[in-house]
């Protein structure tokens, strides 16, 4: 045995070491209590973000889808119009 671990066990515990030590573990559970309930809260605000993120996702994906197809009916608008401003200038030199 150390000399420390002999003077230990010589030396009285005292009520009031005892009391000492039994506040700091309830301290310490209180503190653990605190960590796991803010653990659960940012675990359900991270879920939450998720689900947000996910769902934003699903709407930019849909976004882009009609963006493309509204690209496409323009470019199809686009080439109707110049084919009938065409028929319209073939008939305004014919009937001149």
């Amino acid at each position: 045995m150390s000399v420390k671990t002999a003077e230990l066990a010589e030396t009285p515990a005292s009520a009031d070491d005892f009391h000492a030590l039994e506040e700091k573990i309830i301290r310490t559970i209180e503190m653990l209590k605190a960590a796991r309930a803010e653990k659960a809260a940012a675990e359900r605000e991270l879920r939450r973000v998720r689900e947000q993120i996910d769902g934003r996702h699903d709407e930019a994906e849909s976004l882009r889808r009609e963006v493309i197809s509204l690209r496409r009916e323009r470019e199809e608008v686009r080439a109707r119009v110049e084919k009938m401003l065409k028929q319209i200038d073939a008939l305004v030199t014919a009937e001149s």
